[in-house]
Formats: C-alpha cells, structure tokens, sequence
C-alpha cells in the first residue's frame, strides 16, 4: 500500500500565486563544511560521516536536540538558525516548476553505523538535476520515526538521500515510509544492519538505486536545513509525496538499534512551502 499525498486532507494549498522558475538555483549561503575529493570535484561530508572527534550529540535528554545549539559554537545554528529543517508539510502553495530528474542507477556501496543512524554510500555515478544544476548522491540514511509530519501526522520512517553539487551546495531528498508490504529494495541493507557503530564495510551485492524511490514524483519543496549538527543552512529540500512502505518487521528492526533518531519539527517561519506535480508518472522517462 502506498500513500499519496495532495489535494486531500493532507495539504491544503495557501491562496495566493502560483510560483514558477527556479527556486533554489541560486547560490546558498551557509558555515562551511569539511570536504571530500572526488576527482575534480569536492563534495562536503554530511555530518554522518564526519570524524568522531568532534562534540558528541545525539538524541537524550543530555545531547539531543534541545542542546546541540549549546554543545559547540559550530552548532550554533541549532538553536538560532532561521531556515531550520525538518518542518511540518501543511499549508503547501501550489508550484509550477520544472520536476526534479532522478539519474539513479545500479551501484555497490557500503553500509555503517556511525552512531547516529545507518549510512549508505554508493559509489560515484548517481545523483539528479534540480533547478538545471546536477548533484551527485553522497550518500543515504534513516531517521525513526520521520522527521517531517505531514499535518502534524508522523510516519514509521524517513529516508534521507544526502546529494552535492560541485559547489558544495546541498540538496536532500527525502522519502516517507509508512507500514505494510515489505520493502524489496531495502531488504539487502536491512540484511547487513551493523547493530554497533562501525566504520564502512563493502556490500556483497548492488542496489538498484531507482527502486528505491516512488513511482509518482509529486512533491514538497522548500529550503532548509541539515537535521543533525552543525545544521548548516541553504539546503534544498524535496520530500517525495508518495509515501512507501516497510513491513512491520524491518521497521521493528531499525527501531531495534535506533528507537529514537528524530529531530523534532521546526517553526516554517517565513519560509515558503510548495508542492508541485511534475507529471503523472515520474518514471515515463526511465521505461
């Protein structure tokens, strides 16, 4: 079973006029961070795979997120950043834009605990253009339970696919898992769950990368932030709006490890939030 979220209860489209053009083509302001070399290009490392040295945060009551603005000054943005992510998707305006193109393929990776939540890291080849500039997946991961609600309606689970483009600029798609079937495509990293932190360790097999996402593109979109420290700023946000589905098992399985790795929702403040259907099949393209 899958979810679709739209017209119904679940968003209620702010009057007002329609948007259209580019909406995070701009540059983004925002702390730098540190920085990985992939041939030419430097794409930064999402704090999940940051050196283990830095302030442990997490998510209690002595670490969480009610303190990670206090833990460092790095962190400050935590408390006192004005575009601060995840948020609640509710009030959406509707958006003309031009749809996001995934270019997802088959792709080793490896798989980690970094203590914070389960990593995966493709290799170099993937990623999507979104308002006519390419970003490269950096890697994927997951929050129990979501992190953004829809109309304050929170979901089993959220995926996170961390993309950069060669700036550094940051773009996250997000997708929402709700129970039922079991999820096929996700079934060889749940097989190869490391139940402690640990570094990377190659997966025997490739994932199918397209496979992970919904077949229909509707979409939120709006600018943000990382959910985990140092919450850096400008990032753009695309949170697929059909949802996915894990069995009541896998979702008992990550639970099991992570019971909690959720930052709670953040005030929209003057931001703007859109939805937009791209096109009634999202994969027309790829078939």
């Amino acid at each position: 079973m899958v979810r679709r979220f739209g017209r119904g209860r679940f968003v209620r489209w702010a009057t007002g006029t329609s948007f259209s053009g580019s909406l995070f083509g701009e540059p983004f302001a925002g702390s730098p961070l540190p920085s990985l070399r992939l041939g030419r290009a430097v794409y930064p490392l999402p704090p999940m795979c940051r050196d283990r040295g830095t302030p442990d945060w997490g998510y209690g009551a002595d670490n969480g997120p009610e303190v990670w603005g206090r833990l460092d000054p790095a962190y400050a943005a935590c408390s006192l950043g004005g575009e601060q992510s995840p948020i609640d998707l509710s009030g959406a305006r509707p958006a003309a834009l031009d749809p996001v193109e995934f270019d997802y393929r088959r792709a080793r990776a490896t798989i980690e605990n970094t203590g914070h939540g389960i990593q995966v890291n493709p290799v170099p080849g993937s990623g999507i253009a979104l308002d006519g500039v390419r970003y490269e997946l950096q890697q994927f991961h997951f929050h129990h339970r979501s992190e953004h609600t829809v109309e304050g309606e929170g979901l089993a689970v959220e995926m996170h696919l961390v993309h950069a483009d060669a700036s550094g600029s940051l773009a996250v798609v997000g997708v929402l898992y709700e129970e039922g079937d079991a999820n096929d495509a996700l079934a060889p990293v749940w097989a190869r769950f490391p139940p402690e932190p640990s570094p990377p360790r190659p997966m025997p097999e490739e994932l199918d990368l397209a496979a992970l996402l919904p077949d229909r593109r509707t979409m939120w979109r709006y600018r943000g932030s990382l959910t985990t420290p140092p919450c850096t700023e400008g990032v753009a946000w695309v949170i697929l709006g059909e949802t996915m589905t894990l069995s009541a098992g896998q979702i008992e399985a990550f639970a099991a490890i992570y019971p909690n790795n959720r930052r709670p929702v953040q005030p929209l403040g003057q931001r703007v939030l859109h939805w937009a259907e791209p096109a009634p099949c999202g994969r027309c393209a790829d078939s």
